[in-house]
């Protein structure tokens, strides 16, 4: 099922292991005296360390209680062979595969070797040899499977013609009986699409294409399977069994049965070995002494396994193997990936065919502000010019609502999008097809022409219809002033996206710094001049504050505005104060008329500073990850 490169001439390549599936080091069959490829597992532990206490118990929230979820693990397996790893929930299987692939997090403590064709591999180096789909299919859903196949076969395939890449896609999903399904949506638990089992052969496809040049013969399958049919007890080459972090038998299936009748367990007569020996390794939890007398079996097949020949013999050849001198070069998969700049096109026009077809986002992202845009025409209906009946009041509301609400729609639009493109992202990177910073950017790029056409909507209506400052130029200016705020808001998500997992942790974050910098930063509310010096120094870190000024001028300069009936007197109402916008421009924000085009600038350096921050960020979160 999957197939790696050779690296020299005469030799193979890679190494995949798949969770579901799992596949590894191939070798090209050249003459029957060529030494085969090999997976060593030495003496593998793994534990992990955790509070005792919760970190509100300051008594004692500095004691921690240290897991052990591996134990001196040991196993070898050969080019061609396909292993299966046997367990109950929580013995231990995935980790086991997480630690053979190179993918377990550095928050735990990890002791012994992974060998391939003797020489122990850095971290740095499982990457590039192991390929592995995980448990869980990390899809797009409104991608087909021959789209999704595609896409990664151009991320993947430095050069190749759009002929070439459709021939190793119809070749890869014919391998995989996916030919039917190849015009279907992937689909996902909200939608119909294809069924869970071709999600996961999809997943297993797209492992395939990453390498360009797919050997077919002598790779290492190794899978975790549950509840498996006994007919498939012959199809495996070797059999693990783990019960709670301990190896309780690997070998042949005919050394199972054998080893296991020798301890005084024989397999029963039509019975599914499988099913009869996972039931015989695990502990029974249902009652005390049950699950005692279960741990002191599973304890003394382990032992018997620890001092049996077959364990012996597995050490042995790990050890020889690690001074043979005929072995092949690690086959490291090929690097012959497209750049850059290819990748991030590739990435843009998945992002945007996959979010395009999910109707009801795209709808929400254009008509979002609108709809917004409409309670505000409907209870103000139209500004007026008289101070008396609120124009200038009414002015300053509707700034700060334009202000104060642009960036949260656009924080509304990465919250919903842009987490599961994040998932994909930080599968696709540990896999090395692309890095996590190429996905943010190709976002922020299929945001930008939304954005745009969203605002203008949304500013066509509301600033021709309330009557604002009946000039075409005034339209542009107030238009571009409300565009940065909402690229900004979605921007200032995505990069927190990267810092944090929880997008309604992200939602509430978001809204309070919008929150604050409202308040802060726009001088609606408090006048700025009279703030306190180290509220006065936060304003110039908020783009609120240019937006304000922006919008204030953009306004009210040049405006002049009446103040009751023309017989009343301006000095008997203190209201009347302000009869030119001007006035209320130098109260508000002094000196914002000479600061118009610096306004806008600094307003807009806001999106690269963001872009550049983001990118920062999710490199970050890739080396985290990768640890």
């Amino acid at each position: 099922m999957s197939e790696l490169p050779p690296l020299i001439p005469l030799g193979s390549s890679g190494l995949q292991i798949n969770k579901g599936f799992q596949c590894s080091p191939e070798e090209v069959p050249t003459a029957a005296s060529k030494p085969r490829h090999s997976l060593g597992v030495l003496h593998v532990s793994y534990s992990v360390s955790h509070r005792a206490r919760p970190w509100w118990d300051f008594a004692s929230c500095r004691q921690r209680w240290n897991r052990q979820i591996l134990k001196d693990v040991s196993l070898c397996v050969e080019s061609g062979q396909i292993v299966c790893i046997l367990g109950s929930s929580g013995s231990g299987k995935t980790t086991l595969l997480d630690a053979m692939s190179g993918r377990l997090r550095r928050k735990g403590t990890l002791l012994g070797e992974v060998c391939v064709n003797g020489q122990a591999l850095r971290r740095d180096q499982f990457q590039d040899c192991f390929s592995y789909v995980l448990q869980s299919d990390t899809l797009l859903s409104s991608l087909t499977v021959r789209e999704t196949l595609g896409y990664t076969a151009q991320l993947a395939i430095r050069g190749g013609s759009w002929g070439f890449i459709e021939k190793k896609v119809e070749g890869v999903m014919a391998e995989l009986s996916l030919s039917h399904v190849a015009d279907r949506l992937i689909g996902n638990h909200s939608f119909g699409g294809i069924s869970n089992g071709e999600r996961r052969r999809v997943s297993i496809a797209a492992q395939l294409l990453q390498d360009p040049r797919l050997a077919r013969r002598d790779r290492i399958v190794i899978l975790t399977i549950h509840q498996p049919r006994s007919e498939l007890f012959q199809l495996f080459d070797k059999i693990a069994i783990l019960s709670f972090g301990e190896l309780v038998f690997f070998g042949t299936p005919v050394e199972m049965l054998e080893f296991f009748s020798g301890c005084g367990y024989p397999c029963p007569e039509h019975s599914n070995p499988f099913d009869f020996y996972m039931d015989l390794t695990s502990v029974d939890t249902q009652s005390k002494e049950r699950e005692i007398e279960t741990y002191r079996r599973v304890q003394m097949i382990e032992s018997a396994y620890k001092e049996s020949a077959i364990y012996h013999k597995i050490l042995e050849h790990i050890e020889r193997t690690k001074h043979l001198k005929t072995l092949p070069m690690v086959p490291f998969k090929t690097k012959d990936s497209p750049g850059t700049l290819p990748k991030l096109c590739v990435l843009l026009r998945r992002v945007t065919r996959n979010l395009m077809r999910n109707k009801l986002a795209v709808i929400m992202r254009l008509v979002q502000n609108l709809i917004m845009g409409l309670f505000i025409i409907f209870f103000l209906l139209r500004v007026q010019n008289d101070v008396l009946k609120g124009a200038v009041q009414d002015r300053v509301g509707l700034l700060y609502q334009f202000v104060g609400s642009m960036p949260y729609t656009g924080m509304l639009n990465a919250v919903t999008l842009f987490p599961v493109l994040r998932t994909v992202s930080d599968q696709e990177s540990q896999d090395g097809l692309y890095q996590k910073w190429q996905m943010l950017l190709a976002y922020a790029l299929h945001a930008l022409p939304f954005s745009v056409f969203a605002t203008l909507v949304f500013s066509s209506v509301s600033y021709w219809t309330l009557g604002l400052y009946p000039e075409v130029a005034r339209f542009g200016y107030f238009s571009a002033a409300l565009l940065a705020p909402h690229i900004i808001g979605e921007f200032l998500t995505l990069v927190l996206l990267g810092m944090v997992q929880d997008p309604n942790v992200v939602n509430s974050v978001v809204a309070l710094l919008c929150v604050a910098g409202v308040l802060v930063g726009s001088g609606f509310v408090r006048n700025i001049e009279e703030m306190p010096i180290p509220l006065k120094i936060f304003t110039y870190f908020t783009f609120q504050k240019y937006c304000s000024e922006i919008l204030v001028v953009n306004e009210f300069y040049g405006r002049n505005f009446t103040c009751g009936s023309s017989n009343s007197s301006v000095t008997a109402n203190p209201m009347c104060a302000f009869n030119q916008g001007a006035q209320f421009i130098e109260r508000i924000c002094p000196g914002a008329t000479s600061r118009f085009t610096a306004d806008f600038l600094i307003l807009y350096a806001f999106i690269p500073a963001l872009v550049i921050l983001g990118i920062v960020v999710f490199k970050v979160r890739d080396h985290l990850i990768s640890r």
